[in-house]
C-alpha cells in the first residue's frame, strides 16, 4: 500500500427510497470525507466525488494517506502540589498515572510545568501514532452510515459474518450485499454491517457486461460501471444525462414540443434508473377533452412520465417515459408503458364526466359533514366565516359588485373538496373548482378566484388574477389566521403545521404589492367577528387581533430585510404600526433617501433626544404659546416649524413621503441651535410646558412617516 493514493467506497445494496436517493448519497460522501480529514488521513485539498444510483452509495476522494502522521499530545496529570513533594521528587500518586501511560520515574525530570487554571500543573508530553487507514476508516464507514439521513430503516437479518447466522440483525434503510474499498489498488481490511471489504461490486441487474465486476482501483471506477457495468454510478452525471435525452426526444417528435420542467420529477427519475434510455409514448387524443392538469399530474405522480407541451403550453397526446433497460427493439417497451397509462387516464376522465354531472352549489351542503378542525368545526362552517370575511373586505373596499362576486367564489372555493376528481388527486383542488364553475356557467372572475383563493401557496408563487381572487384569498388566509391563533395553535421554533407564518406572508404579499386601502387592525377585526355571527354560533375563541397584529408585523419586517432594507431602516417604518401597509414600501423608500441626506444624522439623533425628553415629562402637552417664546433660538425653531410643517404635512396628506421628509430636513438648523441655546427643563413651569409642547409638536410633525430615532447610531 502506497503513502498515499486516491480512495473508493462503495456500498452495494438493494434498490434505495428513490425521493431520498440524492440526500443519502450526498451524506454518505460528505462524512466519509470529514472523518478522514478530522483524522489526519486526508486534508482539505483531497476532492471529493459523490456517487449514488438505485443500488449503491459510493465515495471517491482524493489525496488519501496509508497513515496519519504522528502528532505531539500533552496531557494533563495533576497539580504540581499532589504529583510533587516537598522536596520535588514524585509522589505515588505521580508514579502510578505515568505507569498507567506506560513511563517510569525517568520521565520526571521530562515533564512540563504550566498554569492550569489558578493552580499549576504537571503536564506530560507524548508522541501519539497517526492511525492506519484500516482504523480510520473503519470508524468513518461506521460513523458515515450511523448520520445517514434514513427516511426509513429496516431490520434484517445477516448470514455471515455475524455471531447467529440467520438470527443476528442488523439495520439500515435497504439491506446491504456488498462493500468496496479500495487505496489505489489494494483492499481496505474495513467491514461494515455485515460485510467484509473487498473489490468486487455488481452492474447493471439486466445490462451488465460482466458480473461481478473486478474493479482494478480506485480511479477505475466510473470507467468500469460504465463501460462493464452499464451503469452511470453518479447522480449528476445520469440527471444531465436523462435531460439531454429529454430535450433530444421532443426535438425529434417536432411541432415545438417540451417536456414539462419538473426539477422534483427528474430528482425521481434519476434516482429510480441506472442506465437511462428515453422513449416516446403516446396516448389516444379523447382523453384531451379532459383538464390537461389532471392527465399531467396522474402521468406525473403515478407513472413518473414527462408530457410533451406545444409551444403555447398545451398538453399533447404524446409522453417520454425514462426506461431502465436498451433493448435493441424498444416496441415492447413503449407497448407496455402505453398500455399501463391507460387506464390511469380513463380513470382521470370518469372522474371528470362524473363531477360534472353536479353542480358546485350542490356540493356545499357536503361540507358540513368534512371536519375541519375538533375546536374550529366543520368546513361547512368555515365557508361561512370566510364568505362573512370576504363580503366585510370587499365592503370595506366599496365594491358592491365585488362583494357579491367575492361571497359566492367563497362559497363555492372549498367545494371541490368533496368530488371525486380532488379525493383521488388533492393537488388539484381549486384547479378542479376553476373547471367545474366555468362548466356550471358561473362568471369567469369567480371560476378564477376559486382555483387562485389558496396562492401565494409559497414563496415566489404568483398572486390571484383578478380583485375576486385577492379578497377570497385574503379572506382564506384571515379566517386561518384568525382562528388558529384564537385556539392558541400558534407556530412555535422550525414548527409550523398550518402553515401560519406563509399565510401571514400571503396577507402582507396581497395588501403590499395589491395596494389594497384596508387597514390592518380593521382587516383582523372583521375576521375575528365571523366567528360570532348568530349563523355560525359561538366557539371557544380568544380574540387574537394583537398578538396576529405583532405576528404580522415580524413577518413583514423579515420580508423587507430579505428584500435589502437595513433592520434601521425597517425598524423607522414599521415602529409607528403603519395600517395600511400597500403604503409601506413608499414609506420605506422615503426613509432611504432621508437617510442619505446630509441633516439625516443630526435630525435621527434630535428625535431620538426629544423623545427621551418627552418620555420623561408626562406632563406636557402639544400647546405652545408665542408669549412664552423668549429665546431667540426657540422663536426661530417655531417660526420655522410655521413654515416648513404645513408643506410637509401636505406632502405627506398627497403620500408624498419622500418630498415630505426632505421638506422636514430644513429644519436641522434651528433644531440644532435650539438644543445649543435653550434649557428645556427651565425652573418656571410656564416656560418649561411651553417648550415641551413645542418639541412635542415637532416630534409628531417629524415622525409622522417613521420613527427617525430609529435611525439613530
Amino acid at each position: 500500500m502506497t503513502t498515499n493514493n486516491n480512495l473508493l467506497v462503495e456500498l452495494f445494496v438493494e434498490e434505495l427510497p428513490p425521493k431520498a436517493l440524492k440526500k443519502l448519497g450526498d451524506a454518505f460522501a460528505t462524512v466519509l470525507r470529514d472523518q478522514l480529514v478530522a483524522q489526519g488521513l486526508a486534508d482539505a485539498g483531497s476532492v471529493l466525488t459523490a456517487y449514488a444510483s438505485p443500488r449503491r452509495l459510493a465515495a471517491h476522494l482524493t489525496n488519501v494517506l496509508a497513515q496519519a502522521a504522528d502528532k505531539a499530545v500533552s496531557q494533563k496529570l495533576m497539580p504540581v502540589t499532589v504529583g510533587l513533594d516537598a522536596s520535588g521528587q514524585a509522589t505515588p500518586a505521580l508514579l502510578k498515572r505515568l505507569a498507567a501511560l506506560g513511563a517510569d520515574a525517568g520521565a520526571v525530570p521530562g515533564l512540563q510545568r504550566a498554569m492550569d487554571g489558578k493552580a499549576e500543573a504537571l503536564f506530560f508530553q507524548s508522541i501519539a501514532k497517526g492511525a492506519t487507514l484500516a482504523e480510520g476508516l473503519q470508524k468513518a464507514l461506521a460513523e458515515a452510515i450511523a448520520k445517514l439521513p434514513i427516511p426509513k430503516v429496516m431490520s434484517y437479518q445477516l448470514e455471515t459474518n455475524c455471531e447467529l447466522p440467520g438470527w443476528s440483525s442488523v439495520s439500515f434503510v435497504r439491506p446491504a450485499h456488498g462493500l468496496v474499498a479500495l487505496h489505489g489498488d489494494a483492499v481496505v481490511p474495513v467491514g461494515a454491517l455485515g460485510l467484509t471489504a473487498g473489490r468486487q461490486t455488481h452492474g447493471h441487474r439486466f445490462e451488465a457486461a460482466v458480473d461481478p465486476i473486478e474493479l482494478r482501483d480506485a480511479n477505475s471506477y466510473a470507467g468500469q460501471m460504465s463501460e462493464q457495468g452499464a451503469v452511470i454510478p453518479g447522480f449528476e452525471a445520469r440527471r444531465l444525462e436523462i435531460a439531454r435525452q429529454l430535450a433530444e426526444a421532443a426535438v425529434k417528435v417536432g411541432g415545438g414540443m417540451q417536456p414539462i420542467d419538473d426539477d422534483a420529477l427528474l430528482d425521481e427519475v434519476t434516482a429510480l434508473v441506472e442506465r437511462p434510455n428515453v422513449l416516446v409514448c403516446e396516448f389516444e387524443r379523447e382523453f384531451l377533452d379532459v383538464p390537461q392538469e389532471c392527465l399531467i399530474l396522474t402521468m406525473k405522480a403515478n407513472q413518473k412520465y414527462f408530457p410533451l407541451l406545444d409551444a403555447s403550453g398545451k398538453l399533447s397526446n404524446r409522453f417520454l417515459v425514462v426506461s431502465n433497460i436498451r433493448p435493441d427493439d424498444a416496441s415492447a417497451v413503449i407497448g407496455g408503458n402505453e398500455r399501463v397509462v391507460r387506464p390511469r387516464l380513463a380513470d382521470a376522465k370518469f372522474f371528470f364526466d362524473q363531477d360534472r354531472k353536479k353542480s358546485l352549489a350542490s356540493r356545499v351542503e357536503s361540507l358540513a359533514k368534512v371536519v375541519y378542525h375538533n375546536k374550529l368545526g366543520t368546513q361547512g362552517e368555515r365557508v361561512e366565516r370566510v364568505m362573512r370575511i370576504a363580503r366585510a373586505l370587499a365592503e370595506q373596499l366599496g365594491d358592491a359588485t365585488l362583494a357579491r362576486q367575492a361571497t359566492q367564489a367563497a362559497q363555492l372555493a372549498k367545494a371541490d373538496l368533496v368530488t371525486d376528481m380532488v379525493g383521488e388527486f388533492p393537488e388539484l383542488q381549486g384547479t378542479m373548482g376553476r373547471y367545474y364553475a366555468l362548466h356550471d356557467g358561473l362568471d369567469a372572475a369567480v371560476a378564477d378566484a376559486i382555483e387562485d383563493h389558496y396562492k401565494p401557496r409559497f414563496a415566489g408563487d404568483e398572486l390571484p388574477r383578478n380583485p375576486v381572487g385577492v379578497v377570497v384569498a385574503l379572506a382564506d388566509k384571515l379566517e386561518t389566521l384568525v382562528g388558529m391563533f384564537g385556539i392558541g395553535n400558534l407556530p412555535t421554533g422550525d414548527r409550523d403545521p398550518f402553515a401560519l407564518r406563509r399565510h401571514a406572508l400571503g396577507v402582507i404579499r396581497m395588501l403590499v404589492e395589491r395596494h389594497l386601502p384596508l387597514d390592518l387592525r380593521a382587516v383582523l377585526g372583521s375576521a375575528f367577528a365571523a366567528f360570532h355571527a348568530p349563523k355560525g354560533g359561538e366557539l371557544a375563541l380568544n380574540d387574537p387581533t394583537d398578538a396576529l397584529e405583532a405576528f404580522i408585523y415580524d413577518r413583514l419586517s423579515g420580508s423587507l430585510r430579505e428584500q435589502g432594507a437595513s433592520a434601521q431602516e425597517v425598524d423607522a417604518v414599521l415602529a409607528p404600526r403603519p395600517q395600511r401597509l400597500g403604503e409601506v414600501p413608499k414609506l420605506l423608500a422615503a426613509v432611504r433617501a432621508f437617510a442619505a441626506l446630509p441633516e439625516a444624522p443630526a435630525l435621527a439623533a434630535a428625535n431620538k433626544r426629544i423623545g427621551n425628553i418627552l418620555k420623561k415629562s408626562p406632563e406636557a402637552d402639544a400647546h405652545v404659546s408665542d408669549l412664552l417664546l423668549l429665546e431667540p433660538a426657540e422663536k426661530a425653531l417655531h417660526a420655522a416649524m410655521r413654515e416648513v410643517v404645513p408643506v410637509a404635512d401636505a406632502q405627506f396628506e398627497k403620500g408624498d413621503y419622500t418630498a415630505s421628509l426632505q421638506t422636514l430636513a430644513a429644519l436641522r438648523g434651528p433644531v440644532d441651535a435650539f438644543f445649543d441655546g435653550v434649557m428645556v427643563n427651565a425652573e418656571q413651569a410656564d416656560l418649561r410646558l411651553n417648550r415641551l409642547g413645542l418639541l412635542m409638536l415637532l416630534h409628531a410633525a417629524m415622525n409622522r412617516v417613521a420613527q427617525l430615532e430609529r435611525l439613530a447610531a
